[in-house]
């Protein structure tokens, strides 16, 4: 029996001497969220399938997401249960294009038999011991964190959990403190806990199964948030994050300011043991895998007023090493300005310019409705060609668009429709072209 089962077994059996107690069952909720998911990956270099490169990936999915809320029992310290179920249904893989290789967990959205072909469906149950005393939350078992060194990604089907603890705490007025530990991870395309990895590694073989963090926010005014927060994946990397977010409103609208600054290095055998290299190091190895070691500075301005969003940012990914998270190359999130549909620009040595525009139609009559635009250009890629080389000039760019629509009242409220759309080129070698398109069909049902 795993720790995490012992723990939510304890919870279990104090929640039962306590069940009538106030506030555990009246303040419970729970939620039951449907998602039709379709997703079209075309490979536009006409070379690719006979490299072994599938020319398209497609697949089309029913995911369905229960989230059940208890409140907590009453005393001091008061006691909960958080679950989470998850289930998966294969609508179509695209006639065995679900994008599966020989190396990796599953294909785009399913899981992946031992013939590479996606499964009919997939499953898993998550549940969270919780305790509160004062203004201080501890919580054990599958979380879902949305923190600047660690994000749970959930731009497919299902979302990616972790399992883990986490303590929240906020004792003091305007500062948020949080800490914990992640032990596994579940893809968003598995239904089984996995070690914790970067890009670069073998996940199979070179992982690890502790990843603690820690860090807090600080309102300083109502505009103006500052933060900071540290990571570590034993054996694989130490990073130090900085951020400021400010909302200043000028004339008829607001700009937002977003800083973020991260710091990272080596940690452990990845500091001298190839198996837990990252990628883009040129340094150790013409292969381009090395030791972490990365410094990335990202700005964005957005300026809003009556329904228009618009504005532009710059970031700059210095250091010998790409920029490491947590990523077991089954799908996965960073905290960048710059993760986009299909790409992350955080490559070593790479500079990344974007900009953004978005409308809110609710402005002119149509509440609901949604578009935005993002293009993004990255230069100055460290690459390699017959032989070490670094600051190669290698380009990349990347154009979304995204259109939303959100039924706002009556009998289907909260039924939603999106399309999100992404071009993807680059000049990077061994690096294949892509258009993407994902359709989203999604509606939410209160259960209690």
């Amino acid at each position: 029996m795993n720790k995490s089962t012992v723990a939510v077994a304890v919870a279990l059996g104090l929640l039962a001497q306590q069940a009538s107690a106030a506030g555990f069952i009246e303040d419970s909720k729970a939620t039951l969220k449907l998602r039709n998911f379709y997703i079209n990956n075309d490979n536009r270099d006409s070379g690719a399938h006979a490299n072994g490169i599938q020319s398209k990936a497609e697949e089309w999915g029913q995911g369905f997401q229960v989230d059940y809320t208890s409140g907590f029992t009453e005393g001091t310290v008061g006691f909960g249960l958080d679950a989470i179920a998850l289930l998966g249904v294969r609508l179509d893989s695209g006639g065995g294009t679900n994008g599966a290789s020989a190396t990796s967990y599953g294909g785009t959205i399913f899981p992946s038999k031992s013939n590479g072909d996606a499964v009919n469906e997939y499953s898993s149950l998550g549940l969270t011991a919780k305790a509160k005393i004062s203004q201080t939350e501890l919580r054990y078992g599958t979380l879902l964190p949305k923190l600047p060194v660690i994000i749970a990604n959930d731009g497919r089907l299902l979302p990616q959990t972790f399992e883990g603890g986490q303590i929240t705490s906020n004792e003091f007025k305007d500062l948020t403190l949080i800490g914990g530990q992640i032990e596994h991870v579940k893809g968003r395309n598995s239904s089984n806990n996995e070690q914790m990895s970067i890009g670069g590694a073998n996940a199979r073989s070179a992982n690890s199964n502790k990843f603690i963090y820690a860090g807090g926010d600080y309102k300083v005014t109502k505009d103006l948030t500052l933060q900071y927060y540290y990571g570590n994946l034993d054996k694989f990397y130490k990073q130090n994050f900085l951020g400021l977010i400010h909302n200043w409103a000028i004339g008829p609208g607001v700009l937002k300011t977003d800083l973020r600054y991260f710091n990272s290095r080596d940690d452990g055998k990845n500091g001298y043991d190839p198996a837990y290299f990252g990628n883009g190091n040129y340094n150790s190895s013409a292969n381009g895998k090395g030791k972490i070691d990365n410094n990335l500075y990202s700005g964005l301005l957005l300026y809003t007023v009556e329904g228009h969003t618009f504005g532009g940012g710059y970031q700059v990914s210095n250091g010998s090493s790409d920029f490491p998270w947590l990523n077991q190359g089954d799908g996965s999130s960073a905290y960048l300005t710059t993760d986009m549909q299909i790409q992350k620009f955080a490559r070593a040595g790479e500079r990344t310019w974007q900009a953004r525009y978005s409308y809110d139609f609710a402005k002119v009559g149509v509440p609901g409705l949604s578009a935005g635009a993002v293009y993004l250009r990255g230069n100055n890629i460290d690459t390699v060609s017959g032989g070490r080389e670094n600051n190669s000039g290698a380009t990349e760019w990347e154009r979304d668009i995204t259109v939303a629509y959100v039924v706002q009242e009556g009998t289907l409220k909260n039924l939603g429709f999106m399309w999100k759309n992404a071009m993807w080129r680059n000049t990077i070698d061994g690096q294949r072209n892509q258009d993407e398109n994902r359709l989203i069909v999604s509606y939410s049902i209160p259960l209690l």
